[in-house]
Order: C-alpha cells, then sequence, then structure tokens
C-alpha cells in the first residue's frame, strides 16, 4: 500500500483539515481507542505529516480541546446581545450554547465527555473554558439584578446560581444530543422554563425562603 498523496495547501488550512479528523475519530471512539493512522486517513494525509504537524497525541488531543473551547466559547458570547432584557439576553446565551452543541457533537464529546475522562492536563484545558463561560453567566445575571433596582444579590449567590445554570445546561446538552428529536430551542426552553422562574422572582426581590429549623 502507497502512501497517502496530499495536495499542497496552506499548512493552516491543512492543519485544521488534521483538528477536524481528529475531533471526529476522539469524539467518536475516545482518546485511548483513537489511533493516529485513523486521523491521518481521515483527514487524507500521511501519519508522518501528523507528528510533523501536531507533534504527538497528545498535543493533537490537546489542540483539539482548546479550538473547541474557543469555539463553543465564542459562540455563547456572540449570541448575546447586551442591549436586551436579561430574561431575553439568558435565553439568546442558551440557544447559542445549545444550536453550538448540537451542530458539533464530537466537539461537545471531547470537551464533556473525554477530555474529562483521562484527568490531568485535559481536564484542565476544559475547566479553564468552562470557568470563562460561568463568569461570563455570573457577569450577566449580576448586572440583571442591578437593573432590577432591588438591593443587589449577594456575590456568593450571583456565583452559585451561574455554577448551576452552566452545570445544568452541560448535562442538558449531553441529554438532548443523545435524544433524538430534542432541538437546541427545545433544550434551551426547556432550561428556560427550569431557570427563570426562579430567577425572575429573584431578580423581582421575591426569592424562596427556606422554612426555619425545628
Amino acid at each position: 500500500m502507497g502512501a497517502v498523496k496530499t495536495k499542497r495547501m496552506p499548512r493552516a488550512v491543512r492543519e485544521q483539515q488534521m483538528l477536524d479528523a481528529a475531533v471526529q475519530i476522539f469524539g467518536q471512539r475516545g482518546y485511548m481507542a483513537a489511533s493516529m493512522d485513523e486521523i491521518a486517513e481521515l483527514a487524507g494525509v500521511s501519519k508522518p505529516l501528523v507528528y510533523l504537524y501536531l507533534n504527538s497525541k497528545e498535543d493533537l488531543f490537546t489542540a483539539c480541546i482548546r479550538r473547541e473551547a474557543t469555539a463553543l466559547t465564542e459562540a455563547v458570547r456572540t449570541g448575546v446581545r447586551r442591549d436586551l432584557p436579561a430574561d431575553r439576553q439568558l435565553w439568546d446565551g442558551l440557544q447559542a450554547f445549545f444550536a453550538h452543541t448540537a451542530e458539533h457533537p464530537d466537539g461537545w464529546s471531547v470537551l464533556h465527555l473525554q477530555a474529562r475522562t483521562h484527568g490531568g492536563g485535559f481536564a484542565a484545558e476544559v475547566t479553564a473554558m468552562r470557568e470563562e463561560i460561568v463568569a461570563f453567566v455570573t457577569q450577566l445575571i449580576a448586572v440583571a439584578a442591578h437593573e432590577a433596582h432591588r438591593d443587589p444579590v449577594p456575590e456568593h449567590e450571583v456565583a452559585g446560581l451561574a455554577e448551576a445554570l452552566v452545570g445544568a445546561a452541560e448535562s442538558l446538552a449531553a441529554w438532548a444530543n443523545a435524544t433524538p428529536g430534542v432541538t437546541a430551542r427545545q433544550a434551551a426552553a426547556t432550561l428556560m422554563n427550569f431557570a427563570w422562574a426562579g430567577l425572575g422572582n429573584l431578580m423581582e426581590g421575591r426569592p424562596w425562603t427556606p422554612p426555619a429549623d425545628r
């Protein structure tokens, strides 16, 4: 069997082609089961060229995580218009999140499942992405509370709400991608109905109060 023949193209384009193939293989087969031979074949290049561009399987997987994390955070940020009411900002952000994870299921698998499963530096890359999204949601909730013209929501409570919302979105995205017929809009509406009833009341100064201890 002869070597894979490749036509000349800019390095950046070729590298993205390799990353596309790697995300698909890693997302569907997992990091351990994926082979550089499979990735090279899917990308239409030789295995030595993959190593030349991306050094090792570990470096290739890290590059996939970084690319998919950047794409997801950008999708969420650009999906939100800050001049809209708080509920519309949250709705648009959730729609952007679920649309992106639905359109890139292999990328979401790399971020949500594969990178976390293998821990170490891989998990650290995903944690950094998650912290960025949580910080963005935290700011959104804090601004919404301020614009509601009421006493500010305590900082620790805002942080907890953001963590809860992002965690719920992650779990729901995994469920939606595994459940036939669930659209990004439906997933966003499900989480909006779950979250905004509470957040909306909180913004209006009507928080739920735990019962007194007996």
